[in-house]
């Protein structure tokens, strides 16, 4: 299976009463769809994985693979740092229909290289599904490093990483070390250009949750080697693809999709809505951009 292109980091909507809100979800997934993306990434660390429950995260799931209806790839969020959970979680994205399962490294445990690359061998080996590997040591504190990515993409069905280091001297060793046949993912909006120039297969993405339309050209100018185009969105949207960090995600992507009219709500606690400054700075990028 390739995996290659865009794929937003969809939100996971809430009411107003901080439940789930289906209706929501199912919209901003058309939205993707008719913008043109590759794929949709459901309770990812943007889809606050972290503060659904077990039953929201599988309907969050299963209503993903029902809407999408087999239009776009939908990349599950099946990790954890507990392993037994990520094989419970994982093996559900199978049986719900998912094309692949992205796994976050695991976060708070600190394994060690040996104990990251045991996770995930353990869940490859119980689950049969394509799975993409995750690292963002910014927020679970440990790194997977190029050479365990390299033993883990000896895996049959470890396809790829969704590198979030900021590091591309790293995102360099990873393409060295694994290959062609090996997608490494840009997990950093702002890096996707030099990313897939170095041979990354495209991006996962925060920031096309509002514009997927141009973040898709970007990065398939970028594949197809139309520099000059890819440069051109990528200062047009490098502002928003900051913007959207000013607080801890997604918070402000949240604020961003209520300013636009699409489907998003407040974030749960222990995350909080965008303070008054931020907000009024993601507003002023939007209306920059002339998306309000």
């Amino acid at each position: 299976m390739e995996i290659k292109g865009l794929f937003t980091a969809i939100i996971t909507p809430f009411d107003k009463e901080g439940g789930l809100d289906e209706e929501g979800l199912r919209s901003n997934i058309d939205f993707q769809i008719e913008q043109g993306v590759d794929g949709i990434v459901p309770v990812g660390t943007t889809g606050e994985s972290a503060t659904l429950s077990e039953e929201e995260h599988k309907k969050v799931v299963e209503i993903s693979i029902d809407q999408v209806n087999g239009r776009i790839l939908v990349l599950a969020g099946t990790g954890s740092n507990n392993t037994s959970e990520a094989i419970d979680y994982t093996k559900h994205a199978k049986d719900a229909g998912a094309d692949a399962a992205l796994m976050i490294t695991p976060y708070y445990n600190k394994p060690t290289q040996e104990g990251i690359y045991q996770h995930y061998k353990k869940v490859a080996e119980e689950v049969d599904i394509p799975i993409i590997l995750y690292t963002v040591p910014s927020r679970t504190m440990v790194n997977i490093e190029p050479e365990t990515t390299k033993r883990l993409s000896e895996i049959s069905n470890i396809i790829g990483i969704k590198d979030a280091s900021g590091n591309l001297n790293q995102v360099s060793r990873e393409i060295m070390l694994c290959g062609d046949d090996f997608a490494v993912l840009s997990g950093d909006d702002s890096l996707n250009l030099p990313l897939i120039s170095l041979g990354g297969k495209g991006a996962i993405s925060v920031a096309s949750n509002i514009v997927p339309r141009e973040m898709g050209d970007l990065v398939r100018s970028a594949l197809n080697g139309n520099l000059e185009r890819a440069r051109e969105l990528h200062y047009k949207l490098y502002p928003l693809c900051k913007i959207l960090f000013i607080e801890t995600n997604p918070a402000p992507v949240k604020a961003a999709m209520n300013m636009i009219g699409l489907s998003a709500g407040d974030p749960r606690l222990p995350l909080v809505s965008v303070r008054k400054e931020s907000e009024e700075k993601i507003r002023g990028v939007l209306k920059d951009l002339d998306l309000i």
